[in-house]
């Protein structure tokens, strides 16, 4: 059988040697067949990192929202085959807050070799560089949109923080800012909060302060994507 390869991909336009090692580069080169979440930007990478490489002979499969469930152990019959693949992630790591757990599940019930490749997690990156607690944290994904169920989302966060948990979450970047002013206005003056966006980037921009601290002084973050650690 084949090997199921996890592939990271840069958190923006950035250096590729800066964020990948070279083994990523070598592995895409190897492969001819993928799951991705979106083929358009998965071939811009591919295009990128490798532009000698044939598109014509790549074969895409696509896992979104829109994937039926009842699909996905088709998309390893390949593997099974003795093919290998890779699931390319849309940002940072495959399978952390980005598709393709299902896939590496099926995979493991299937007795195939799952190959995780070190690459960026902007969620981790932000933890390293918050000053926060990296013993014990919580990611609690995108913030829901339902008021009442974000309420307790909030009230289980700050329970967690006196526990000594660090708390870890993101918004849809057009939301940032109206996630600042609502933080400002319901955490605790003491509480940290550090806003870590656009990592690896250019503009990267890590800052740690008390919640008293950031009034007045907080950054636009609109359509920049962003990770929010509370502690």
């Amino acid at each position: 059988m084949g090997d199921l390869y996890l592939i990271p991909n840069t958190l923006g336009e950035d250096n590729f040697s800066f964020v990948l090692p070279d083994e990523v580069k070598s592995v895409i080169e190897s492969l001819d067949y993928f799951i991705v979440e979106n083929e358009r930007t998965a071939r811009a990478y591919i295009k990128r990192l490798l532009p000698d490489k044939i598109q014509k002979d790549i074969h895409v499969e696509i896992i979104d929202k829109h994937t039926d469930p009842l699909d996905l152990p088709g998309f390893l019959r390949p593997i099974e085959n003795g093919k290998n693949a890779g699931i390319i992630s849309e940002a940072g790591v495959p399978c952390i807050a980005d598709p393709g757990a299902e896939i590496v599940s099926i995979a493991h019930r299937k007795g195939l070799k799952v190959i995780p490749l070190v690459g960026p997690s902007s969620i981790l990156l932000a933890l390293m560089a918050s000053g926060f607690n990296g013993q014990q944290f919580a990611f609690r994904g995108y913030l829901p949109f339902d008021q009442q169920i974000r309420k307790r989302v909030f009230q289980a966060m700050n329970k967690d923080i006196k526990d000594g948990i660090t708390q870890i979450f993101m918004e849809t970047p057009y939301r940032n800012n109206k996630l600042l002013d609502e933080l400002l206005k319901i955490m605790h003056p003491e509480t940290k909060l550090c806003i870590a966006c656009d990592i690896t980037l250019e503009n990267e921009y890590i800052r740690t302060k008390t919640i008293a601290n950031w009034v007045g002084s907080l950054p636009d973050l609109h359509k920049r994507p962003t990770i929010f650690l509370i502690d």
